[in-house]
């Protein structure tokens, strides 16, 4: 299941592309979720464990990818229960964070609000225990959190 704190979680990773560059596994970036998140997010092609092509930037390694796919890379893979600042991508990364919480728990903060229209997916938002089912009532948690 998916939950969501709104606003600056104690002991959450802020920055998830530093810690990335200092935390990422070679099997990560192959693994079949990786090599579809990149291909979407970053419209690159994974050519192995350390190189990938971009059509922006030519070849590149995991470390120049984009903070987005870095962090949902993260929420995929590291497991030490980090919770991962998700505003570190964008909208177009939050159908890829259902599916993780899809196959497993998954906890993020969120400092703005992420699109998740056209999205089927619950969640249980931490900050007063309500669970959500749809988009307006995901707005409606958002707004109350992170209004100021």
């Amino acid at each position: 299941m998916l939950k969501i704190y709104f606003g600056e979680m104690p002991g959450e990773i802020y920055n998830p592309p530093l810690y990335f560059a200092n935390q990422y596994e070679d099997d990560w970036i192959t693994s079949q979720l990786s090599v579809e998140m990149i291909k979407d997010i970053d419209k690159s092609t994974v050519l192995s464990a350390r190189a990938i092509d971009s059509p922006v930037l030519g070849g590149i390694s995991p470390l120049q990818l984009s903070g987005g796919v870095k962090t949902l890379i993260l929420m995929a893979f590291d497991e030490t229960g980090k919770v991962f600042n998700a505003s570190a991508g964008g909208d177009n990364c939050a159908k890829w964070i259902v599916r993780i919480s899809e196959e497993k728990e998954l906890t993020i903060s969120l400092h703005n609000i992420m699109s998740f229209e056209g999205i089927d997916f619950s969640a249980h938002i931490l900050n007063d225990g309500r669970i959500v089912n749809n988009y307006s009532e995901y707005l409606d948690a958002a707004t109350d959190f992170l209004q100021g």
